[in-house]
């Protein structure tokens, strides 16, 4: 079996923890409880028949005052960098959050999930993904849209 260390990194509040727990116990609370350090979860899985076992990190969000600790970062395989689509200032610092992470992971692999699409209409959400890349992903945890798919996407590219 193969083990894979993923990381979700962003900003507080983009729904990080909903994500792991919609992937993992395929549920989804509104009741919000910041992520104090970090909470790991596993997932076991086959992909293109390997099996894996993904330990993923759900790292406390990031803030002006607060940035990720760098240690959290080593040993990676990837991350889903995550922001909310609501919030702009959100997005402006997945590129911060990408560069951070990488300067410590060089080789490892990424996804950049776009949390909370059900705040779009139907309309804004096919416009919104229609201008998405092949490693982004307009999600939510809430309505279970596209969740699996991020996580399984991830575990390919980083299995391959």
């Amino acid at each position: 079996m193969i083990r894979k260390k993923i990381l979700l990194i962003g900003d507080f509040g983009v729904g990080k923890s909903s994500l792991i727990r919609r992937y993992i116990d395929n549920e989804f609370s509104d009741k919000y409880k910041t992520t104090i350090g970090v909470k790991i979860s596993k997932k076991y899985l086959k992909i293109e028949g390997i099996k894996c076992e993904l330990l993923i990190w759900d790292i406390e969000g990031a803030t002006v005052i607060k940035k990720i600790p760098q240690s959290y970062f080593k040993g990676a395989s990837g991350a889903i960098f995550v922001c909310d689509i609501s919030r702009e200032e959100t997005k402006n610092n997945l590129l911060e959050h990408i560069n951070n992470f990488l300067h410590i992971n060089k080789s490892a692999q990424y996804v950049v999930a776009y949390n909370k699409i059900d705040l779009l209409s139907e309309k804004e959400q096919k416009a919104f993904s229609s201008k998405l890349a092949n490693n982004e992903f307009a999600v939510s945890a809430k309505i279970d849209w596209n969740v699996s798919n991020l996580f399984e996407t991830l575990s390919k590219k980083m299995l391959s």
